[in-house]
Parts: structure tokens; C-alpha cells; sequence
């Protein structure tokens, strides 16, 4: 498989990297549109609701493995120019960890399926449409999560178009299997399960060609799976658990808290997480070519390119920053109509606008840092400054200004976003003073 050619030192690799990147998580929220179609025009409402509860379940569960994506792609940039061997190490004990994980899962479908619906709190259809869904799309928990670490080895090699490539054949697959399987075999909401079931699994099998068509597999060892030997990767992997874990707990206590302030409020904060998923579209492509480009620096030992790449990296995510902000000042409200149609939502969102136009502008820094740590895979900081941001800045926040009703939560999250990126930045300097020889650790 051979390497991008990218100028290693220049300002605009990052851009290079990044650009495949965003266009691949483009296609994410596409997909999206193309179920809800599909289940859209189905005779009852309650399909796509139950849908969309069964896909909130697994995503969210899927999400929270995402430590997989994040150790590996790290990984594999400090292994981009080892030897074969110690390649297929790191990929091989990934799978190992994704395949194991996807198997627990599946055993655990029914008492996670219980779980979602005792939370989702539904009437009887929609329970059942929930679990008609879950029930089949469970079954490609293992092929989700070793896609996650197959991505993340993907990224740490620089692959990014070769990742943009496969985003779309997946989801061209998903809606060509779902069409199938809902309209020729009328397989109903199953259907539409199976369709994304059935992509995940030709999704890992194109994956897996790709990533070890390079390598020699004769060189691989068992001991490599010992507990011995995987005690890195766990406790790496074990670590940012924990950090997506605190992330987690604050964007359910929005959710559920803000359901509490009545529909409206809940309604408004359903809209206002569709633009946070907007800039995560680009500050994410941005972040992840941080880390494919500081991993491999460290990979090489070179203090003074990590350091580079990280003042590149940031002069790109302010750009980026400062482009969603003036695009979200200019036509918010044009956005916000396409979202919603309804009088009373508009005018609660005209509340709100500073917010938006403001996420962009702090939450970039704890994005880019993000992706300096997983370059670094320094874990530990990682976990350490997300519970910190948690303990001291959302918590803190939302109970200074929980008098003010919603906008206390909104209030809460950019000051866990901005003490995010402050308490990371302030990491990495302390890293990289001294010389930056710690940054090698």
C-alpha cells in the first residue's frame, strides 16, 4: 500500500490529510437521510421511530468504544516506519481487542436492548419497532469495532483518501442493501438493519485486504495476545474509556436535563447539537491529521516536528474555526429554517445564536489538542484533563448559572469545551519545555 506523498515539514500537509477526511465525515449524516427516508415512507410513524431509538443505542455504544480508533491511529503513526513486524503487532492486538469486545456485546444484546427502552420510555409499537431493529443490527458490533481500529491504523499511515474512499463505498452499500432488502424482499424495518449489517461486514473484509496485503502475516507470534504483552494496549485503551466516558456523561446531562426544561428547550437543544456535529465535520478532519502527522514524528523521535505540527495544526483549526463562526453569524437563522419549520422553536433559537456562533471559536483548541495526544498516545493527560474540565468547569458552571434555566447548559458546555482545551494546551507546554525530551516518553 503505498504512502501519500506529502511534504513532511510543510504547513499544507495538514490541510492534505484533512480534506479527505472532512469529506468523509460528510457522508456520515447522508447516510442518515437515506434511512430516515426509507423508513419514512413506511406505513406507520412508529418505525422510524423505534429506528432511530435502536440506532441511538448502538451508536452510542459504538461511540464510546471509540478509544479503539483513537490508540490505534496513534499507534500506527509511531509505527509507520518500524519494521513489518512490530506493524502487524499493533494491528493484530487491536482486532484482537475490537473482535473480543464485539462478542460481549452481542452476548449482552437483550439486558443493553432493556436498558435503552427502560431510558427511551416509549409506548408499546415503538418498543417493539426498537427491538426488531436492535436485534438485527447487534450482530455487527464485531465488525463496527475492528472497522474503528482499522480506520484508526488507516489514519496514523496516512491513508486519509484511501479512508474517504471506503466511507463512501460503505455507505453506498448500506443504502443499496437497505433499498433490497426493504423494497424487493420486504423485509421491513429488519431490512433496513440488515442493510447496514451486511456493509459493516463488507466494509471489514475490504479493510482487512488493504491493511494487511503489506504486511507478513508469518511473522505473527501468539504471545502478542498474552496479557503480558496486550498490558500496553488495555491500559492505553482502558484510559481514554474513561475520558470518552466523562465526555459521555455531559452530553447526556444535557439531553436529559434539558427534557426537563419541557419540549421546547428539549427541542432546541436537539437543533443546536446538529451545528456542534457541524464542527466536528471539519475540526475532527483537522485533529485526526494532527495525529497521523505527530505520531509519526514521535514514531522518529523528532521533538521539533511535533512541535511544528502542532503550531501548524493550530494556525488550520483557527482558520477553520473562524470560517464556522462567520459562516453561522451570516446565516444561522437560514439553517436553523431548514431545520425546522415551526414559529415558536425559531424564536427560542434567536436566544441562542451567540452560543452557536461561539462553539466554533472555544471548542477548536480542545479538538486540536485531542489529536496531539492521540498522536502521542499520552493517554493518561487525556483522561485526567477531561475529568478535570467535568469537575471544574461543566459542573460549576451549570450550578453558577442554573437560575437561567437551558442557557445553563449551553453555558456549562463551552466552559467544559474552553477549560478542556486550556488544561490540554497547558499539558503538551509542559511536555514540551525542557527540550521536549518528555514528549518522546
Amino acid at each position: 500500500m503505498p504512502n501519500q506523498a506529502l511534504p513532511r515539514s510543510s504547513f499544507f500537509s495538514i490541510i492534505v490529510l484533512a480534506a479527505p477526511l472532512i469529506l468523509a465525515n460528510i457522508t456520515v449524516p447522508l447516510l442518515g437521510l437515506i434511512d430516515t427516508a426509507i423508513l419514512g415512507h413506511m406505513d406507520e410513524t412508529y418505525y422510524l421511530a423505534g429506528a432511530s431509538i435502536a440506532s441511538l443505542i448502538f451508536t452510542q455504544i459504538i461511540w464510546v468504544c471509540g478509544f479503539l480508533k483513537m490508540s490505534v491511529t496513534g499507534l500506527s503513526a509511531q509505527s509507520k516506519h518500524a519494521s513489518s513486524q512490530q506493524q502487524l503487532k499493533v494491528i493484530v492486538q487491536a482486532l484482537f481487542v475490537g473482535l473480543s469486545i464485539g462478542l460481549v456485546l452481542i452476548l449482552l444484546q437483550l439486558p443493553l436492548l432493556k436498558l435503552g427502552l427502560w431510558f427511551a420510555s416509549t409506548d408499546v409499537n415503538v418498543n417493539q419497532s426498537t427491538s426488531d431493529y436492535f436485534l438485527v443490527r447487534i450482530w455487527s458490533a464485531p465488525a463496527s469495532l475492528i472497522n474503528l481500529a482499522l480506520i484508526g491504523w488507516l489514519i496514523g499511515q496516512q491513508q486519509t483518501k484511501l479512508v474517504m474512499g471506503l466511507q463512501v463505498l460503505v455507505n453506498l452499500l448500506n443504502i443499496i442493501f437497505s433499498l433490497c432488502f426493504v423494497y424487493l424482499l420486504d423485509l421491513g424495518i429488519r431490512g433496513v438493519a440488515l442493510g447496514t449489517v451486511l456493509a459493516d461486514y463488507s466494509l471489514l473484509i475490504i479493510s482487512l485486504v488493504l491493511v494487511f496485503r503489506p504486511l507478513v502475516i508469518k511473522e505473527f507470534k501468539r504471545t502478542w495476545l498474552s496479557i503480558l504483552e496486550m498490558r500496553k494496549v488495555l491500559q492505553l485503551n482502558s484510559n481514554i474509556l474513561l475520558r470518552n466516558l466523562a465526555l459521555q456523561f455531559t452530553l447526556a446531562f444535557i439531553t436529559f436535563n434539558g427534557a426537563q426544561y419541557g419540549p421546547l428547550s428539549a427541542a432546541s437543544n436537539a437543533i443546536l447539537m446538529q451545528f456542534f456535529a457541524l464542527i466536528a465535520l471539519g475540526l475532527d478532519g483537522i485533529a485526526n491529521a494532527v495525529e497521523a502527522l505527530v505520531g509519526e514524528a514521535k514514531g522518529q523521535k523528532d521533538v521539533q516536528r511535533i512541535k511544528r505540527s502542532v503550531s501548524h495544526g493550530l494556525i488550520w483549526s483557527s482558520l477553520i474555526a473562524f470560517l464556522y463562526a462567520l459562516v453561522f453569524a451570516i446565516f444561522a437563522e437560514n439553517i436553523v429554517s431548514l431545520l425546522t419549520n415551526q414559529e415558536a422553536l425559531n424564536k427560542e433559537l434567536d436566544n441562542y445564536y451567540l452560543v452557536i456562533i461561539s462553539l466554533p471559536l472555544i471548542a477548536h483548541w480542545c479538538f486540536l489538542y485531542d489529536g496531539v495526544f492521540v498522536g502521542l498516545t499520552r493517554a493518561v493527560e487525556m483522561r485526567n484533563t477531561m475529568i478535570m474540565s467535568v469537575l471544574f468547569g461543566f459542573i460549576p458552571m451549570f450550578l453558577l448559572f442554573e437560575h437561567h434555566g437551558n442557557h445553563a447548559l449551553w453555558f456549562a458546555l463551552m466552559a467544559f469545551l474552553a477549560c478542556r482545551g486550556v488544561f490540554l494546551a497547558a499539558a503538551f507546554m509542559r511536555l514540551a519545555s525542557g527540550g521536549g525530551a518528555k514528549l518522546l516518553d
